[in-house]
């Protein structure tokens, strides 16, 4: 009876440690670990993806904790792991749904083609197929702009959180939806084709918010005369379009064939291109009143604006005679 007793002495000692071992005992990562747990996963799949991982020294063990604790459920998502925890915190991180969160930063005037370079760089998902997403999503804007051939214009600028467990449609849904957020705010509700056409061009033009309601004004009076608008980033979103670009713009761009070379064509391109933020979507929707219709850099981050071509042409004269004295 006495060494019966004393074996399953040592065989509680021997569990209890083994236990503190493998539960209590922090585990540091060789290096930062990132593991998917995805939706459906056993309990006994988790540990092994964790064990697999080097962040848990034993799966049975972890498996042993969570029957203990039935009642919890262990969220699927993706987790980092980058210092030292014990396998109970790291249950307990699975419990509470610590998930790694993935920041994308779109700025504004980014062009859908910007956003998916912004998402695949984030490990969120191939450019092509967001591409693919943006242009086969466009029911989503058909109420605000019916014959829209992709959701260019409407993928709001901002600073995301995403997860790997979210697909490319919720992610730019999340950007639709913060379009429509902000359209509500300033109360964009009519002509929203052509405000936000007009407020993608204002968006490419200038980033001084000051300046974008006389940019509007530029535009919006060359359209009530029938004058092309001349702008340079149409040209390089209808090279964008073809795959063509090259970085930089020549004169021989000013005669590429696409409808949305307002060299060629006047009058507004057939949508956005680019993704304005609210001030140029407030500026295309109260431009300045003025009587301007050209405008050029001043070699310092604004612009000059005039009111005839000889004054502009003066004024694109002093801009090359600054840029010769640098």
């Amino acid at each position: 009876m006495r060494t019966f007793l004393t074996l399953l002495l040592l065989a509680v000692l021997a569990t209890g440690s083994w236990l503190a071992w493998a539960l209590w005992m922090p585990v540091t990562p060789e290096s930062p670990k990132f593991v998917m747990l995805r939706p459906g996963y056993s309990t006994r799949r988790i540990a092994n993806e964790l064990k697999a991982a080097g962040v848990i020294r034993d799966s049975v063990a972890f498996v042993l904790w969570h029957r203990v604790h039935r009642g919890q459920s262990l969220k699927a998502g993706e987790y980092r792991f980058d210092k030292p925890q014990a396998p109970v915190q790291i249950h307990d991180r699975l419990v509470r749904g610590d998930i790694y969160v993935h920041t994308v930063v779109i700025p504004e005037g980014f062009t859908m083609f910007d956003i998916a370079q912004a998402i695949q760089d984030a490990g969120l998902g191939s450019s092509q197929e967001f591409l693919a997403v943006a242009h086969s999503e466009v029911g989503l804007i058909s109420d605000l702009s019916p014959d829209a051939k992709s959701l260019e214009g409407y993928l709001f600028p901002n600073t995301y959180e995403f997860t790997r467990t979210q697909s490319l449609k919720d992610m730019v849904c999340a950007m639709v939806k913060q379009f429509r957020l902000v359209a509500v705010q300033i109360g964009l509700t009519i002509d929203v084709p052509k405000t936000v056409t007009m407020a993608s061009i204002v968006e490419k033009e200038t980033a001084v918010s000051e300046e974008r309601p006389v940019v509007a004004s530029v535009y919006y009076n060359r359209l009530g005369r029938n004058i092309a608008l001349q702008a340079d980033p149409s040209v390089i979103y209808a090279e964008l379009l073809s795959g063509s670009y090259g970085g930089a713009l020549h004169h021989v761009d000013m005669s590429f064939q696409s409808a949305y070379n307002t060299y060629a064509h006047p009058g507004l391109p057939p949508g956005p291109i680019g993704n304005p933020g609210r001030d140029s979507l407030a500026a295309a929707m109260h431009p300045a009143k003025t009587d301007f219709f050209y405008f050029v850099s001043d070699g310092n981050g604004r612009h000059r604006f005039s009111h005839s071509l000889e004054e502009h042409n003066q004024n694109v004269a002093r801009l090359r005679q600054a840029v010769r004295g640098r």
